[in-house]
């Protein structure tokens, strides 16, 4: 296949300009003749077009179509699902054969491509230069194609990219470390990657977005359908500062478990997964999961050991499923260059009795407190050190402002 990405508009030629028929589905004969079924060899519009139209027939991360097309071109499946025929490799049973050429009738791949055309958007699959090779660690799993709607290449963002995900009702310190973490890492030049869900999803974003920064909403819907209703403002702002991305064709909704696959795609197309809060049972952790199982770099924040939110990050990080992170700085030393993405080391700014000297520090140590102090005789009990070294060093203190004199005694303040 050529590695240069094939402009869909080039299906609008002659194949494609299906005649009126009353005897069939339109989607059916304009798929058929668009496919070019019979023709040899496969071109790459062709190939195009198959894979559209799969992506209305199977579901996300489906094994049966992941196996086909890691040795087969989708034109040949298309081919052999329209015939009605069977195939070792597909381990189909007659039932679901029916359903998906039922499915099949009804495709229109080159409709799907000229509404996304019309939004602005664009269908990538492997081959193209802007497809992210990094999927294929996702084997039978891995996407047929995606769905993209924003500008920039999805390949060379998601070469320097963060998934921060969370619970959808997290609380207002898991809203609040989400948009500082995520704000930070697009300031240091990181794609801050999620779902665009309620809670952590869309603190992530923000953050992103408030800084100016490049953020990817990888969804379980269609790119054009914004879900959650709530967040529309939201996700339309990412179409046009970042990216959303999708399996799924034009028009389609979410359900349940669309959320849960469409977290494979997440964990592997970024470097790395940030947990920021999620209970024992959250979705968020699934992302964490396959994160691991991709081996890539997982990590979670500490949350407050009362709240329900932070067990399962917890529970994560305990179980050395995850490292622990504090800021942007830490998430970058896990997932940046080895050697050249490390935090600065932490430093405590010293007090000003850490910079006395040892006898000073020891004269100043056995003052005792309250407002009588001590005399000079007492302290050098105390210290161990002749009287005319204790009276010196205490001179030396009352002019750096430690102590006083009152009378025969030295006393502290402060």
């Amino acid at each position: 296949m050529d590695d240069k990405p094939v402009d869909d508009r080039s299906a609008g030629g002659p194949q494609v300009r299906a005649p009126q028929a009353d005897s069939a589905p339109p989607g059916a004969v304009q798929t058929e003749l668009a496919l070019g079924v019979g023709a040899a060899p496969v071109s790459p519009v062709r190939e195009r077009l198959a894979r559209v139209a799969l992506t209305r027939l199977f579901e996300p991360g489906s094994p049966v179509a992941g196996r086909w097309l890691r040795s087969h071109p989708a034109v040949e499946l298309i081919e052999l699902l329209r015939g009605g025929g069977t195939h070792r490799e597909l381990k189909l049973d007659q039932q679901r054969l029916t359903v998906l050429r039922q499915r099949l009738a009804l495709a229109d791949p080159v409709a799907d491509l000229e509404r996304l055309r019309s939004l602005g958007g664009r269908f990538l699959m492997p081959g193209d230069a802007e497809w992210p090779s990094q999927l294929t660690d996702l084997a039978d799993a891995a996407p047929i194609g995606l769905w993209v709607l924003g500008t920039g290449s999805l390949r060379l963002l998601a070469l320097r990219s963060v998934a921060v995900v969370g619970s959808r009702s997290c609380t207002s310190y898991g809203a609040h470390v989400a948009t500082e973490l995520a704000a930070t890492l697009a300031e240091r030049g990181w794609v801050v990657c999620s779902g665009a869900a309620y809670g952590v999803d869309a603190a992530a974003h923000r953050g992103a977005l408030s800084v100016g920064g490049m953020t990817v909403a990888v969804l379980a819907c269609g790119v054009d359908v914004q879900y959650p209703r709530g967040n529309s403002e939201l996700i339309r702002r990412i179409s046009e500062q970042g990216q959303l991305v999708s399996e799924l064709p034009p028009g389609e909704h979410p359900s349940r478990f669309r959320f849960v696959l469409r977290n494979r795609v997440l964990a592997a197309l970024t470097r790395g997964t940030v947990v920021v809060e999620a209970a024992p049972r959250s979705g968020a952790l699934s992302t964490a999961r396959r994160a691991q199982e991709l081996n890539r770099h997982t990590m979670g924040i500490c949350g407050p050991v009362t709240s329900e939110l932070s067990a399962g990050v917890h529970a994560l990080i305990r179980g050395g499923g995850a490292t622990l992170v504090t800021d942007a700085a830490e998430v970058i030393e896990q997932i940046g260059a080895i050697g050249a993405d490390l935090p600065s080391p932490a430093r405590c700014r010293p007090r000003p009795r850490d910079l006395l000297h040892h006898t000073a520090a020891l004269v100043l140590e056995a003052i005792p407190g309250g407002p009588l102090g001590a005399p000079v005789g007492e302290l050098a009990l105390r210290t161990a050190l002749p009287a005319d070294q204790v009276l010196k060093e205490l001179y030396e203190l009352c002019s750096l402002g430690f102590v006083q004199r009152a009378g025969s005694h030295w006393r502290v303040i402060r």
